[in-house]
């Protein structure tokens, strides 16, 4: 997971990710690197500065195809949606 560095994760969240993540689900964010990394980079380019616990805590959904996971955010209006995130990362459920 070591290309999490290069994305802004620290050591200690990498670690909480390999640590609280099921071995399977981790071989496939290992093996979908590039698809993770489009996942994660689109959602720090829409402005969602708690990207990282939002990764941390539903990582499952960073494996789903880009073009369907940036369709997901682009149904909502962007600063609302932005703001609702900052403030509780539970409202991706609902996505």
């Amino acid at each position: 997971m070591k290309y999490l560095d290069k994305l802004g994760f620290t050591k200690q969240e990498i670690t909480e990710v390999e640590n609280n993540t099921p071995e399977m689900m981790i071989a496939k964010l290992k093996e979908q690197q590039k698809l993770v990394t489009a996942n994660i980079l689109f959602l720090k380019e829409l402005g969602v500065t708690n990207y990282k616990r939002v990764f941390i805590n539903y990582y499952d959904m960073f494996l789903m195809d880009n073009s369907n996971f940036i369709s997901i955010f682009n149904q909502y209006d962007r600063d609302d949606l932005i703001d609702k995130i900052q403030k509780d990362i539970s409202v991706i459920e609902y996505l």
